[in-house]
């Protein structure tokens, strides 16, 4: 009997090997990729995803599924795909949150490290410091000589707790040492809505996310947020050049659920890059005020070991938890 029952298990086990290994032997993609995006539609990150993710299928042969999954600060969407079966059709596309987010919150679901592979950075951009034009304020300097007057009477508005429009104006906070109140929404698009709406006067989003209304005169961007001036904006100023050594930038890039095929990576990662050195893919990453950064999976890998360090330090220095 203990024979027989050997012998069935390595039956089974033989027949589950083979049909892994014909499935992966299959073309891949050969069905359509769901694209878990962790923040709201409209966002930052959202536009630079949906400038590729709308050409993939071109090069992919199938379908690519957006799923805007929001929520705690991009916890709900990153343990989502955390969680998905890792066989190359779940990818995650994020941003810098997902380096911010477990130096933060006390209780996080996955490991942002352990449970992901990186497949490449794909862009950078610089948020802008906004303002609406109610408030009066023309520059860094208005802003801090505003909030040294009345401290405490102004507040600035980010998509939540542990997001880089909170930990960036926290940073802008601390660094210019004035004090204003933080008010957390429920992602950036109706953070943009009060924004335009002068119900909140100070913001810090994605310059993707808020070119048009600064244009149109609705909004104001007082500076950026990278060390240096945006080649979209050359007329903007850093906020370094008010605050020496502030430096944040908004990356964006693409991750897979720790054990995917090495296959599937590889593909994505060649397509994508493909794609980022067309001149339609060049043109409107222009648009949206970003930078392309395409990596290989290994250097994505240690910029995100470097960034967990730096928002780590940020979060201890400025001494933030949230719950």
């Amino acid at each position: 009997m203990q024979r027989i029952f050997l012998s069935s298990l390595l039956w089974m086990a033989g027949g589950w090997l083979v049909a892994a290994g014909a499935a992966f032997a299959q073309p891949y993609p050969s069905k359509p990729v769901r694209m878990i995006i962790p923040f709201g539609a409209g966002g930052s990150t959202d536009v630079v995803i949906r400038i590729v993710a709308a050409k993939l299928p071109d090069v992919l042969g199938q379908q690519v599924v957006i799923d805007n999954r929001t929520g705690a600060g991009s916890m709900i969407g990153t343990d989502i795909a955390a969680k998905s079966t890792p066989d190359g059709y779940t990818v995650l596309a994020t941003g810098s949150p997902h380096a911010i987010v477990p130096n933060l919150y006390k209780k996080v679901p996955y490991d942002a490290q352990k449970d992901f592979a990186p497949v490449m950075q794909i862009g950078s951009q610089p948020y802008g410091l906004v303002v609406h034009p109610s408030l009066g304020v023309k520059s860094v300097k208005d802003l801090i000589a505003l909030a040294k007057k009345e401290p405490g009477k102004h507040n600035y508005a980010s998509s939540g707790q542990g997001g880089a429009m909170h930990l960036f104006q926290a940073m802008f906070a601390s660094m210019a040492n004035i004090n204003i109140v933080h008010i957390p929404y429920k992602g950036s698009g109706p953070v943009r809505a009060d924004l335009l709406g002068g119900q909140v006067k100070i913001g810090c989003l994605g310059l993707s996310s808020i070119l048009p209304q600064h244009k149109a005169g609705l909004l104001r961007i007082i500076a950026v947020t990278t060390a240096k001036r945006s080649p979209e904006l050359p007329d903007i100023p850093s906020i370094a050049e008010t605050i020496p050594g502030y430096d944040a930038a908004l990356w964006t890039g693409l991750l897979v659920p720790r054990g995917t095929p090495a296959v599937a990576v590889k593909r994505l990662h060649q397509e994508v890059s493909k794609l980022l050195q067309t001149p339609e893919i060049k043109t409107a990453f222009d648009r949206v005020g970003t930078d392309i950064v395409a990596t290989d999976p290994a250097t994505f890998g240690e910029f995100l070991k470097v960034e967990h360090q730096k928002w780590g330090k940020v979060v201890r220095d400025l001494k933030l938890t949230v719950n």
